[in-house]
């Protein structure tokens, strides 16, 4: 091989490690607008949760009335958290394959690479 092809070999396995790092940066992009919308959701259910206490507070004519109300929106918030507990970990498995994902292209692109240098050197 020529110094030339060399240099090529080298370019090309640069430009690959760009586009790889690019690969990642599109994927933790997509992961943050994944977990930030999640926790968008997380916050407006806390806030729709603190209208209603207030609503209810208000509202209710005594204090027995008052603590129905607060035990049925206990009950209520723990059943819609466990809801949002068991999205969140599929969420999770989600973001754990498409990082897996990238791993193992990134690591077969390596293999390859690693044979081009080889070739690049010895020859």
């Amino acid at each position: 091989m020529s110094d030339q092809d060399v240099m090529n070999t080298y370019k090309d396995l640069a430009n690959q490690n760009v586009e790889r790092l690019n690969a990642l940066g599109e994927l933790n992009l997509k992961v943050a607008e994944k977990m930030v919308s999640r926790q968008m959701d997380a916050m407006n259910l806390f806030m729709e949760q603190g209208v209603r206490m207030l609503k209810l507070t208000t509202e209710a004519k005594g204090y027995n009335e008052l603590y129905k109300g607060q035990v049925e929106m206990a009950k209520a918030m723990s059943e819609q958290l466990m809801a949002e507990s068991k999205t969140n970990m599929a969420l999770a498995s989600e973001i754990r394959d498409d990082y897996r994902g990238w791993l193992d292209a990134a690591m077969a692109d390596l293999k390859e690479s690693n044979t081009a240098v080889r070739n690049a050197v010895t020859a």
